[in-house]
C-alpha cells in the first residue's frame, strides 16, 4: 500500500513538473512573437492588452460555465486578475522603460525566493535547505542568462517597479494554490477565465487600446528576415503564450506547490533566450549557456527536495504533498 501511494505521489509530481515545463515553454515563447509586432509599430502595452483581452475572449465560455465562482470566490478572482495577470505584466513593462531588461527580469524572478519567504515567515512553515539552495542557484543562473552585468543603469523607481512585478508573481503562485488543502478547491480554469477578464479591465485603463494602430495586425511582421503574418503571431501569443501557459501553470501549482512551481517557472527566461537565439538570431554567449544549466540544476534540486509523505522533515510548502496524503488516506 505504501509503495502504491508513493508511486502515485511520484507520478503526480512528474505530471506536475511536466505541466510546469510546458507553462514555462509557453510563457517563454511570448517575447519571440511579441517583439516583431512591437518592431512593426505596436506599443508594448498594446501588445499586452491584445494578449490578455484575446485570451479572455477565448476563455469567456468557461467564465460563464463557472459563474458560481463570482459568489464563492470573488476575492480570489479579483486578486488573480489584478496580481497574476495585470499586475505582473504592467509592472514589468513599466520597469523596463526605466532600467535594463535584464535587470528587470532578474528582479522579477526573485519571486521564487519571495514565495519561500512567504512560506517560512508568514505561514511559519519550515523549508528544506535543498529548496532554498535550488532558489539560490536559479536566481544566480538567471543573472548569467540575462547577463545582468552588461548594463546596470540602476534607477530607484525602475527597481521598485520590477520588485512590484516580483511581488505580483508571488501573488500568482500563492493564489493559484489557494484552497488546495481544503475540500473545496476552486476550478483553476474558472479562476483563469475571470482573472483574464479582470486583467483586461485593468489593462484597458492603463493601455488605452482605442489609440492603437489596428492596421498593423493586417500586415506582415519581420522575424529575423522572414515575413510572418502579424495575425499569426498574435494568435500564438493569445492561444499558446497565454491560454495554454496560464492553464498548465495553475494546474502544475496544484501538483507541485507554489514554491517548487515558482522555481520551475524560472525556466521561462531560459526558454525565451533560447527561442530568441533560434528564431530571432539573438545568439547566446558562453555565460548565458552556463547560466541556463545552473537554472536547470536549481529547478531540479528544488523539485526533488519535497520529502516523502509521512516524513517529519521540513517541506517546501506542503500543499501538494498534504493534499495527496489526505485524499489517499480517505480512500
Amino acid at each position: 500500500m505504501h509503495t502504491s501511494e508513493s508511486s502515485r505521489a511520484s507520478e503526480g509530481k512528474g505530471v506536475g513538473l511536466g505541466l510546469a515545463l510546458v507553462s514555462a515553454l509557453a510563457f517563454g515563447g511570448s517575447g519571440v512573437a511579441a517583439k516583431p509586432l512591437i518592431e512593426a509599430g505596436l506599443d508594448p502595452l498594446h501588445v499586452v492588452w491584445l494578449r490578455v483581452a484575446g485570451a479572455a475572449l477565448v476563455m469567456l465560455p468557461l467564465a460563464v460555465r463557472h459563474r458560481a465562482l463570482l459568489r464563492s470566490r470573488p476575492a480570489l478572482l479579483a486578486g488573480f486578475g489584478l496580481l497574476g495577470v495585470a499586475g505582473v505584466q504592467a509592472f514589468y513593462f513599466a520597469s523596463i522603460s526605466r532600467i535594463p531588461v535584464g535587470v528587470a527580469l532578474l528582479v522579477e524572478y526573485l519571486a521564487p525566493a519571495l514565495v519561500l519567504g512567504w512560506v517560512r515567515f508568514v505561514q511559519r512553515r519550515p523549508v528544506t535547505r535543498a529548496a532554498a539552495l535550488g532558489v539560490v542557484l536559479a536566481v544566480g543562473g538567471l543573472a548569467c542568462v540575462v547577463e545582468v552585468w552588461s548594463g546596470l543603469s540602476f534607477d530607484a523607481l525602475g527597481l521598485l517597479l520590477a520588485l512590484g512585478a516580483a511581488c505580483c508573481q508571488v501573488g500568482y503562485f500563492v493564489l493559484s494554490d489557494q484552497g488546495s488543502d481544503s475540500g473545496e478547491v476552486p476550478d483553476p480554469l474558472g479562476v483563469i477565465a475571470y482573472g483574464l477578464l479582470v486583467g483586461t479591465a485593468v489593462l484597458t485603463l492603463v493601455a488605452h487600446p482605442w489609440t492603437m494602430d489596428f492596421s498593423v495586425l493586417a500586415q506582415r511582421a519581420d522575424m529575423n528576415g522572414t515575413p510572418v503574418a502579424a495575425g499569426l503571431l498574435l494568435g500564438w501569443i493569445v492561444l499558446i503564450a497565454t491560454v495554454l501557459a496560464y492553464v498548465t501553470g495553475v494546474v502544475s501549482v496544484r501538483r507541485l506547490s507554489p514554491a517548487i512551481a515558482g522555481v520551475v517557472a524560472c525556466l521561462e527566461a531560459v526558454v525565451a533566450t533560447v527561442l530568441a537565439w533560434v528564431l530571432l538570431g539573438e545568439h547566446l554567449s558562453a555565460p548565458q549557456i552556463v547560466g541556463g544549466a545552473v537554472v536547470l540544476l536549481g529547478a531540479f534540486i528544488a523539485q526533488s527536495s519535497t520529502p516523502a509523505k509521512g516524513s517529519v522533515e521540513p517541506v517546501a510548502t506542503g500543499g501538494a504533498e498534504s493534499r495527496l496524503s489526505t485524499r489517499e488516506n480517505a480512500a
